[in-house]
């Protein structure tokens, strides 16, 4: 197999390297004392990711953004990945459900998201939903000549920075091998639409300044024209979006635990105690092995996801086991980190704390490492009739 890169690809992530280091990183203490990105500090990012070619990546060409293929895109997001994630989503890559847009939903929705003019923010887990996609409560139903929405969703990351939201509503019902299932509809809904209401969600200790909220819909109206996709085909367009966003994660969780160890490499050669340097003891030489070790091993595994994906043969196991493996190595990583640190590491004048606290949802969102487990278990098992 051929690994290297070539120098356009060398040239992308050189400036998203940049781009993390000069416009990303100096504003990550500020993010964390106030819990909060300013709309400034907003407009200043996407304005100069725009600039840097690197705002909107993995839009098409034909639509504005920057069309990299899924591995030159991964390599971006790993670079991205090491800086706070309420700083690095601000470089935005828009949902790809978005390409399911027709009609007049282009004009309105799909382009001017990737020109950075509207935001959207992507609405499925419910209090007693959560993995359980055909298990959601919030419903649409026809009448008026549209949809009525009804119901309420909760975990809505950066709805606070969201022109609409991409809705995912139960529209019927058909038979499963368990009982009835849900049938699952995509919508368009505006923010500003009557009867949906956006209310603040719940403090995390993950990714201060990336904000969750609550979204009620009471009674909300919408025309048929709102439907993404087609009529009870929302699983479809969900499961085909997450293998991507499994793949964005598993590409952050590179970027965050390769800033980790090299923090903690650094320390082990200026630290010194009983007169010579820490990397020097066994105790710490042989946990910086064992972090390299796991963060090539998930390297590999995530960019032949991404080049699998490219050549359109990546699997659901293919994206489940790189965000497996590559969620658990970066709390791993980070957790060794800390220990090589000391007490130094807890404290939050160095950014390892924060590391360590904001991959824990990693293992949780987009998909809990159980999921992951059982996607990957499954596509062994049936094959044998199991």
């Amino acid at each position: 197999m051929d690994f290297a890169l070539s120098d356009e690809q060398k040239l992308i992530v050189e400036t998203a390297r940049l781009f993390t280091e000069q416009e990303l990183f100096p504003y990550e203490s500020e993010v964390e004392l106030t819990g909060r990105v300013s709309p400034e500090l907003v407009d200043r990012i996407k304005t100069r990711s725009i600039a840097a070619g690197i705002y909107a990546a993995n839009m098409p060409a034909e639509y504005g953004g920057a069309g990299l293929d899924p591995l030159t895109l991964a390599l971006v997001e790993r670079e991205l990945g090491a800086a706070s994630f309420a700083l690095q989503y601000i470089v935005a890559r828009p949902s790809n459900i978005l390409r399911a847009c027709r009609g007049e939903q282009i004009e309105r929705y799909l382009l001017p998201t990737v020109r950075g003019e509207r935001v959207e923010c992507l609405a499925m887990s419910e209090p007693d939903a959560g993995s359980d996609l055909r298990g959601m409560k919030c419903t649409a139903s026809r009448g008026g000549g549209g949809y009525v929405i009804d119901g309420a969703k909760h975990f809505i990351s950066h709805a606070d920075l969201a022109d609409y939201v991409i809705l995912f509503a139960a529209t019927g019902e058909e038979p499963g091998p368990r009982g009835p299932r849900k049938l699952i509809t995509a919508f368009l809904v505006d923010m500003d639409t009557p009867g949906f209401e956006v209310r603040p969600g719940y403090r995390a200790v993950s990714n201060r300044g990336y904000h969750n909220f609550v979204l009620n819909f009471d009674g909300c109206r919408v025309p048929e024209s709102a439907v993404l996709g087609e009529e009870h085909r929302g699983f479809e367009v969900a499961n085909e979006w997450l293998g991507s966003t499994r793949l964005q994660v598993a590409a952050v969780c590179l970027g965050r635990a390769r800033r980790a160890i090299r923090l903690a490499t650094e320390w082990a050669v200026d630290r010194r105690q009983f007169g010579q340097q820490i990397g020097k003891f066994q105790g710490v030489s042989f946990k910086l092995a064992d972090m390299k070790t796991r963060y090539e091993a998930a390297e590999l595994l995530t960019l032949r996801a991404a080049w699998k994906d490219g050549e359109g043969v990546m699997t659901d196991t293919d994206a489940a086991m790189a965000k497996l493996y590559a969620s658990e190595m970066c709390q791993f990583v980070t957790d060794e980190a800390i220990q090589i640190f000391g007490g130094m590491g807890l404290m939050d004048e160095m950014p390892l704390e924060r590391l360590w606290r904001d991959t824990r949802v990693d293992r949780i969102w987009d998909g809990t490492s159980e999921i992951q487990r059982h996607i990957i278990s499954r596509a062994m098992l049936r094959p044998l009739g199991g």
